[in-house]
């Protein structure tokens, strides 16, 4: 059974930061890509960054390119994502996803998703 839990979100003030951290079990975690994707209330689910397989390529929204970053560590299972420079905008519901094939930010080709973790920043 294939299982992503999140953790690291929360509160925090504008200009602030956050690391997120995305546990896997259950898969081969170097045979996948791995995402993070955000949902606002009353907005569609969005893409924010991803990681390839073997961690070489990464992918970034235009709205978080040069604030945020993605790295993996296949040792821990574990991806993370680390928000710098935190605006109000990027409050949201954060997911971590697993693909074994396709698009890096196509919410569609993931397979396995996470619960979620709130992240709320405050003006």
């Amino acid at each position: 059974q294939v299982q992503l839990v999140e953790s690291g979100g929360g509160l925090v003030q504008a200009g602030g930061s956050l690391r997120l951290s995305c546990a896997a079990s259950g898969l081969s975690f170097s045979g996948y890509g791995m995402g993070w994707f955000r949902q606002a209330p009353g907005k569609e689910r969005e893409f924010v960054a991803a990681v390839r397989w073997g961690g070489g390529n990464t992918y970034y929204a235009d709205s978080v390119k040069g604030r945020f970053t993605i790295s993996r560590d296949n040792a821990k299972n574990t991806v993370y994502l680390q928000m710098n420079s935190l605006k109000p905008e990027d409050t949201a519901v954060y997911y971590c996803a697993a693909q074994a094939r396709g698009s890096a930010w196509a919410a569609p080709d993931y397979g396995y998703w996470g619960q979620g973790t709130q992240v709320t920043v405050s003006s």
